[in-house]
């Protein structure tokens, strides 16, 4: 079982990771990159009361079995005592359309009731603040506990609050219902709850309905469509790639980062693999909020990465009194690859697009008025192909050239040409297509190797970089040209180990990768499905080897031991559960998704 044998919930507002025990080890308010309030998984050798969590236990426990309703981001655990007792946890945050809009409360809603036998338990709900360094001072009214701090939580109960408070167990001969938000009356708390379900449960099936993925890894997909979406913070339409902080990518490597921002990069493959299963509105709303963000500059650039909402990325700086997963700091919070340069956004902005120009329904296609502010991000990239930068993988120390950056330049070029014919704004289509063209030719002679026979990394360079995988996908290379098949042939015979493929090998800031970064993997299971015959068998038997290795969740951090198939890395990482979809839509056949 792997160790990150977490379940995520959330509504668009918040998430929260629920281990195999019921337990809230993370979920940080009011929103994705806010204070950790349970913060028990980064803890490390802290008691967890200290970094905060949410456990419900049932006293004499001997077995737990735990689940999603189909087709929901609820989660349901069970438990069972050695003398016949049992009770059924929901897990759940509310989410649904009310007074037309989506209602997505800054709320955790958790109910238990008894399915079995006399069944008693223990509630330990210890909010922390300032990343577990400052308790909360709680005061107890009849049903509720108040918990100061910024902000101010409230927890909403019908269970015995002197009983949560002392950490005392009491019978459960009822359903009990507990409700942490910021510090508002409620109401009939049950009530309220059991309504909330009923509208959330209905909302994600109707949301899922509206999916057309292959029906060979129907539910795979459907659980990485949903974990994407709870991704997608609702009040802007900011993407994040992950819902988690420092994890690191291998045990004790130092390569624990801060991923609870918007990366345009990350963001384009979430919404490209939502929109090829049928889901357009998360698109519309990224790639609105990116144009927003550039469009606040004084020449329409692009960073590294944006916080979810008009801020900045705080300054990078350690979490002191958090000593990390399994004790593996340092945690970090804010992210210094916001500093950094890197080309490729320009070419991931534009092609965020894409799926509106495709889009043939009408009621998202993309117009003359969106074209003309796409058009800036493809002057950054004529003027930044072959300049230097930090590259998609965030190095830290000398920039180069790097191909992939170059290559995102030439999409950003080629799409506009697309975008322009498909419009009939037939100069423009000219002008795009004249520095696609010469963009590619440049890419063509500078970062390809006769000796290794493939593209390399950099210009002028001899190391390999997974990324070069997605030249098919992207339309610079066909999947038939020989030029990919040696550079896969050099990619498989360097950068993969065992049947897992590693971003680079060579020594970064950090040493050498210790392991597999997944949507490498992805990448490479795709790259053998385009190229097909022998190789697609190849790719589907891989793709297989990959879903066993999620968690029984169905959910993928962003490493992968090759030896064990032990998850590392940010959980649940979007390049990874994105990479779920596009692997299956690349394997399968396109459907409507059938009814559950």
């Amino acid at each position: 079982m792997t160790s990150l044998d977490l379940a995520l919930i959330g509504n668009g507002a918040i998430g929260a990771l629920i281990d195999a025990d019921g337990t809230v080890v993370w979920c940080c308010l009011p929103r994705f990159d806010g204070d950790p309030v349970f913060g028990s998984l980064l803890g490390g050798d802290s008691k967890p009361e200290r970094a905060g969590r949410f456990a419900i236990e049932l006293v004499g426990v001997v077995r737990t079995e735990q689940q999603y309703a189909t087709d929901t981001a609820i989660l349901v655990t069970r438990c069972y005592d050695k003398k016949g007792g049992a009770i059924e946890i929901t897990d759940f945050c509310p989410r649904f359309d009310r007074d037309g809009k989506l209602f997505c409360p800054t709320t955790l809603v958790r109910q238990v009731r008894p399915i079995g036998g006399k069944a008693n338990i223990v509630v330990r709900a210890s909010p922390a603040a300032d990343y577990g360094c400052t308790p909360r001072r709680h005061a107890l009214a009849a049903n509720h506990i108040s918990y100061a701090g910024d902000p101010a939580l409230r927890l909403t109960t019908n269970a015995p609050t002197e009983a949560i408070v002392a950490g005392t167990a009491f019978h459960v001969n009822e359903t009990f219902t507990f409700m942490l938000g910021v510090d508002e009356p409620i109401g009939e708390v049950t009530s309220v709850a059991s309504t909330f379900l009923e509208k959330t449960q209905d909302h994600w099936r109707s949301w899922v309905r509206a999916l057309k993925p292959s029906g060979e890894w129907r539910d795979a997909i459907v659980r990485a469509a949903i974990t994407l979406e709870l991704n997608v913070y609702e009040k802007t339409g900011a993407i994040i790639a992950a819902m988690t902080t420092s994890i690191p990518e291998a045990p004790d490597s130092g390569r624990n980062w801060d991923y609870r921002y918007c990366w345009p990069r990350d963001a384009c493959f979430v919404v490209n693999a939502l929109a090829r299963v049928g889901e357009i509105r998360t698109t519309k709303r990224q790639l609105a909020f990116l144009l927003d963000r550039a469009e606040s500059s004084d020449d329409a650039s692009l960073v590294p990465m944006y916080p979810i909402d008009r801020g900045t990325i705080p300054e990078e700086r350690v979490a002191e009194c958090l000593g990390g997963y399994r004790g593996m700091g340092p945690v970090r919070v804010g992210n210094k690859a916001s500093e950094q340069q890197q080309n490729d956004l320009y070419g991931e902005a534009v092609l965020t697009a894409e799926p509106l120009f495709a889009d043939s329904r009408g009621r998202w296609t993309g117009d003359k008025k969106l074209f003309a502010r796409l058009e800036p991000f493809g002057h950054h990239a004529v003027r930044l192909h072959d300049v230097a930068d930090a590259g998609l993988w965030e190095l830290r120390g000398a920039a180069r050239v790097h191909t992939f950056s170059s290559v995102m330049c030439w999409v950003a070029c080629d799409r506009l040409a697309r975008y322009a014919t498909h419009l009939k704004i037939t100069d423009r289509a000219k002008l795009w297509r004249s520095h696609a063209d010469r963009i590619h030719d440049v890419i063509s002679r500078r970062s390809w190797n006769t000796k290794l026979n493939a593209f390399t990394a950099t210009m002028e360079g001899d190391s390999l970089d997974a990324s070069l995988l997605l030249m098919p996908r992207l339309g610079f290379l066909a999947a038939s040209d020989p030029r990919f098949a040696g550079t896969v042939a050099a990619i498989e015979s360097q950068l993969k180990q065992g049947d897992f493929v590693y971003r680079y090998v060579e020594r970064d800031d950090f040493g050498h990768p210790e392991n597999a970064f997944l949507v490498c993997t992805f990448w490479y299971i795709e790259a053998l499905a385009a190229m097909g015959g022998p190789r697609r068998e190849q790719a589907r038997a891989l793709f297989e080897k990959v879903l066993s290795a999620r968690n029984r969740h169905g959910l993928l951090a962003e490493d992968l031991d090759p030896r064990t198939l032990e998850q590392w890395g940010n959980f649940p990482q979007t390049y990874s559960m994105a990479g779920i979809i596009d692997c299956a839509m690349a394997l399968g056949r396109e459907q409507k998704i059938p009814a559950r």
